[in-house]
């Protein structure tokens, strides 16, 4: 995959976990089911934004891509496994959340790595 296509391919995760969170945050607040329906809308709205901000940042920072597929493809688990087990009562896969979450911080990590890195341009 091209440098341009991994990029839109992160705008495009933070696109639709932001929509995803907003969905799944209507559907906690009307069904009043907000136990795995609020926690995984909070996830998906939480990262959607880095999401974006790591695509307009990726010409500087060196890191931005390896830490928004890491974080984009780790959330995109981690609500998903969520959003299962609340409608059909089983996991995803085994350890799903576990290894979503790991994604999640694994991304963040990888982007604070970006801060010992020099800048790109």
């Amino acid at each position: 995959m091209t440098y341009a296509r991994l990029r839109a391919f992160i705008l495009l995760l933070g696109g639709l976990l932001g929509a995803a969170g907003v969905m799944l945050a209507a559907a906690a607040t009307h069904t009043g089911e907000t136990y795995m329906l609020g926690n995984a809308s909070a996830m998906a709205l939480a990262h959607a934004p880095v999401l974006v901000a790591l695509n307009i940042g990726a010409d500087r920072i060196r890191t931005a891509i390896p830490a928004g597929l890491i974080l984009g493809l780790g959330t995109a688990v981690f609500v998903g496994d969520l959003v299962v087990r609340h409608f059909s009562g089983h996991s995803l896969f085994p350890y799903a959340a576990p290894i979503g979450g790991l994604g999640m911080i694994g991304g963040w990590l990888v982007l604070c790595a970006g801060a010992f890195l020099k800048l790109k341009g």
